[in-house]
């Protein structure tokens, strides 16, 4: 299925969120996501289906001062 990851067109076989990270080599990192504008806690990326065009953000947290 294709999605938009972070604004760009990407195609995923994965068909849970967490399935798409790992997909995508986010395994065992630190990110946020949000799913079509809302925010997904790791402990529900399992299981938050995934749909053909859906809107993914990844964001990693930045070290700063």
């Amino acid at each position: 299925m294709t999605l938009l990851l972070n604004g760009a067109p990407q195609e995923i076989a994965g068909r849970t969120l967490a399935e798409a990270l790992a997909e995508l080599g986010f395994s065992g990192r630190i990110v946020a996501t949000a799913l079509n504008g809302d925010f997904v806690p790791a402990r529900k990326r399992a299981e938050t289906p995934l749909n053909d065009g859906d809107r993914i953000e990844v964001v990693s947290p930045m070290q700063g001062g």
